[in-house]
């Protein structure tokens, strides 16, 4: 520990990493694991078996299929989680490595960068659970403000009438004991990694100010040529870190993609049909919390490919035409590589930008006014 900064030392990981590992999905094994991930499949079930026997209106089969999502992927990042432990554990490793190397430069502007990530990612992280508190609210909340019984999930369990009594009051109780479980299995991942993006920013960042720096430092033949082997060997662990990340998290993420769109439309169509204020604004604290969770990561990892861009302009700044020819050449194969960005992908296929989170809002709305006319 006196060597360095350990995880839960630096502020951008560490809540999120902290309520994993409270619930056993990251570095703990003990029984805590089996109970979340088993009462959260047996939900998930109950809830499947209510969406294929409900005879609900159309709100309340789009309600329902909203919860059932968040639920189904609150599971799968939970079993992600555990099939891939060794490589996220690998990864917060690198990165706090990586940390501790960017804060033994005991250079202003890179502590900076270090300072202004951490505030950030702390912030999100606090953000991101604030949303999931209103979410939860508004699970409890939506029973509580109709007009008959109504659980605040979907769910059926055979032989069981669950809307009499005892059974509604022990459905309810548990339903609202499971949801904040639910809220804190599945937005610190989102939140988490989010924040190995912004690092990735960091990273970017870093290597771009040590470019630029190099015209400043006066150095000799051999000095220069160790130090741009140097900043490509950084460059290249840059790319490696962007790829574990992509690796983990590119169809976790598609399917998110294909899924809240899905959800947008569906919540912004129930706006039709609620009758209420209070049904108003619980309906928009469920589109806040998709909202908040997609821009986040879709900012981010546009920031994320537009810094890896910019790693080209900071080499070219060198001044690389004045060095000795090799030196050129090396200059120039890493701007090569630069421009073509490492990113994050959904599926592996499209990069996550802020072009593709305009082009789903597009998408949404334009099925939306569909849904609408067909309606009308």
């Amino acid at each position: 520990h006196s060597l360095g900064k350990m995880f839960e030392d630096i502020k951008l990981i560490h809540m999120n990493v902290r309520i994993l590992r409270f619930w056993a999905l990251l570095y703990d094994k003990n029984v805590k694991r089996y109970i979340c991930l088993t009462l959260s499949i047996f939900h998930v079930l109950t809830q499947l078996l209510y969406m294929f026997t409900t005879n609900e209106g159309i709100t309340g089969i789009i309600r329902n299929s909203y919860m059932l999502v968040l639920w189904i992927n609150t599971v799968l990042r939970a079993y992600l989680l555990l099939l891939d432990q060794n490589s996220y554990l690998q990864l917060i490793n690198n990165l706090v490595d990586t940390y501790n190397e960017l804060m033994r430069l005991n250079d202003g502007y890179v502590s900076h960068l270090l300072d202004q990530v951490n505030r950030q990612g702390q912030l999100m992280a606090r953000g991101n659970l604030f949303f999931g508190l209103l979410t939860c609210i508004g699970f409890g909340l939506y029973p509580l403000s109709s007009n008959e019984r109504v659980l605040p999930f979907g769910s059926k369990i055979p032989g069981v009438n669950e809307y009499a009594t005892p059974y509604y009051q022990i459905w309810f109780v548990f339903h609202m004991l499971i949801t904040p479980m639910g809220c804190c299995m599945y937005i610190p991942y989102t939140s988490l990694c989010v924040a190995f993006i912004m690092f990735g920013i960091v990273m970017c960042k870093a290597l771009q100010h040590r470019l630029r720096c190099i015209h400043q430092r006066q150095l000799t033949g051999r000095q220069l040529s160790k130090e741009i082997v140097e900043c490509i060997i950084y460059h290249q662990r840059i790319i490696d870190y962007i790829q574990t990340i992509n690796k983990l998290t590119t169809y976790i993420f598609l399917i998110e993609f294909l899924a809240f769109g899905a959800l947008l439309c569906a919540l912004l169509f129930m706006l039709i049909f609620v009758d209420s204020t209070a049904h108003v604004a619980i309906v928009g604290a469920y589109i806040n919390m998709i909202l908040a969770q997609i821009l986040a990561l879709y900012w981010y990892a546009n920031e994320l490919r537009e810094q890896n861009l910019a790693i080209a302009t900071a080499a070219y700044e060198t001044g690389w035409f004045t060095f000795d020819l090799a030196i050129q050449k090396n200059i120039q194969l890493m701007i090569l590589r630069a421009q073509r960005p490492a990113s994050i992908r959904l599926g592996n296929i499209r990069p996550i930008t802020l072009e593709l989170f305009q082009h789903l809002l597009n998408t949404t709305y334009t099925f939306f006014t569909v849904l609408k006319r067909i309606y009308g």
